[in-house]
């Protein structure tokens, strides 16, 4: 063999700095003028077969969140019946801002199939070899075929419409939808059917970011969560449900009943006693993973394992830092489930142009007053009232100006405090969620329109956006203000 052959490559690294541009990213490069002038770093991988980004060997000994590789260990936070969140495989069909639209597109995707379905099925009974793929109508405007339900034609089984499976949803980060969760329509319900079994079933559910590059996060629901809450997320829950069937036999036509079980672990609760006390409960167990999990220093310190791998946590050794995190969790979980009710941020501004015709309607109003944004909305208004507040798409005034928001040609929001944007959820500021989601769209294969102005319409509620997006600017600021009370934590030497 040759020198060159026997010789082992070796792999030299320059991080580069995240969140930048292109641009920036060339600008960098190019001032070190010559290839040789980058400080480069030789890479040597662990035990872990990580090169870059390495896994913190301290993590590593903490008590799981869960443990997705073996469901029946019991040493973890939570029992093994936390659940990816939903993944439709036709969002266009199954989620949308009216319910009654969400009601009609799905009759018409279920008949749809069904005529299918019937048609195959008598195909297959002159030709045993026809295959269903290769046989049914590719129609994007009625229904979007995946596997599943290709295997639901073959096996020709009906599909019918149920009620129950109409059901509120968290689409993404405080943006409710109208979901239709139900097995035969949706690609993967996972274990969500034990979280939210009935449309009346109480839970609370922490989804965190799933396995892969983006920044750890995490978000409370007290709704059935997409996967896409948080990029492929895990839902632990704070209870789960199981289903305990009626005897086959029985004389009484009993109902199935659904009993309610905590779903933080004996182990754990064991745990936490044996060292805060027999004060502590499941569900100050739940809030305090909530606090940890907002920890700056905890995402930091572990950033590259939460990357890679289910989060991990301490009983941290100190009694009240224990406690601030758990009322921490409290107190974020309140403002993240009840964002709707928390009021505009104070100093935050709207700037309104008068809507003449909704102007003459409401003659409560001193004469000559143009911010009519005060006006609190009743039940039956007029529709020049919900054209007042209606969406198309907000956005800021120009690239990096996001102290105002323009919400419509009537309403700009202004004096927006820098902070508030540093409160990110999956990958994007809360308010930007609010932007992006709260906008007219047109899904190109369906041609299926979901409009949120919908929403504020069939809630009765014509500035339910505009109020949304001033709620979020006060969550978002009060978030920020929490996470930066949360308790120092040497977390090495927990």
């Amino acid at each position: 063999m040759t020198e060159a052959a026997n010789h082992k490559a070796e792999i030299y690294y320059y991080d580069i700095g995240d969140y930048l541009s292109r641009e920036q990213k060339l600008d960098i490069i190019t001032n070190f003028k010559s290839m040789e002038n980058l400080p480069f770093t030789r890479l040597t991988p662990n035990e872990h077969g990580d090169w870059i980004s390495q896994r913190n060997d301290k993590f590593g000994t903490w008590i799981s969140i869960g443990d997705k590789e073996n469901k029946n260990n019991k040493s973890t936070f939570f029992m093994p019946v936390y659940s990816r969140g939903l993944a439709t495989a036709r969002d266009s069909w199954c989620y949308c801002f009216s319910k009654k639209q969400l009601e009609r597109q799905m009759h018409l995707s279920i008949d749809f199939y069904n005529e299918q379905r019937k048609l195959f099925a008598n195909e297959k009974a002159k030709n045993p070899t026809a295959n269903a793929r290769a046989f049914v109508s590719y129609d994007d405007s009625k229904l979007s075929w995946n596997r599943g339900i290709l295997n639901y034609c073959e096996k020709n089984k009906t599909i019918d419409f149920e009620d129950d499976s109409v059901r509120l949803s968290l689409y993404r980060p405080f943006c409710k939808q109208n979901s239709y969760f139900n097995v035969a329509m949706n690609d993967m319900t996972y274990q969500l059917d034990k979280h939210f079994p009935s449309p009346n079933a109480k839970n609370l559910v922490i989804c965190t970011k799933g396995v892969g590059d983006k920044d750890f996060s995490c978000l409370i629901s007290d709704h059935l969560p997409d996967l896409q809450v948080n990029f492929n997320g895990q839902c632990f829950p704070l209870y789960w449900y199981e289903t305990i069937e009626p005897e086959q036999n029985s004389l009484f036509g009993d109902d199935a009943q659904i009993v309610r079980h905590e779903a933080v672990s004996d182990f754990i609760l064991e745990r936490a006693q044996g060292k805060y006390g027999n004060k502590v409960q499941k569900e100050d167990i739940f809030y305090y993973v909530y606090g940890i999990l907002h920890s700056k220093s905890y995402r930091k310190t572990f950033s590259a394992d939460l990357k890679k791998m289910l989060p991990r946590i301490p009983l941290i050794s100190d009694y009240e830092k224990f406690w601030a995190f758990s009322k921490a969790g409290r107190e974020l979980a309140n403002l993240h489930l009840n964002y709707e009710q928390i009021a505009a941020y104070p100093d935050t501004t709207i700037e309104s142009l008068e809507n003449k015709e909704y102007a003459s309607l409401n003659s409560k109003n001193t004469p000559g007053d143009e911010l009519l944004v005060a006006e609190k909305p009743k039940a039956g208004t007029s529709n020049s009232e919900y054209e007042y507040y209606e969406v198309q798409q907000m956005k800021f005034p120009k690239k990096g100006q996001k102290d105002t928001i323009i919400y419509n040609h009537y309403h700009t929001v202004k004096n927006i405090p820098e902070k508030a944007y540093e409160y990110v959820v999956n990958g994007k500021s809360a308010i930007e969620w609010i932007m992006e989601r709260y906008a007219v769209t047109t899904d190109k294969k369906s041609g299926i329109t979901n409009n949120p102005n919908d929403w504020s319409k069939e809630h009765e509620k014509p500035r339910y956006i505009l109020d949304l997006l001033l709620s979020i600017i006060n969550v978002s600021v009060q978030t920020v203000d929490i996470v930066n009370t949360l308790p120092d934590v040497e977390w090495e030497k927990e």
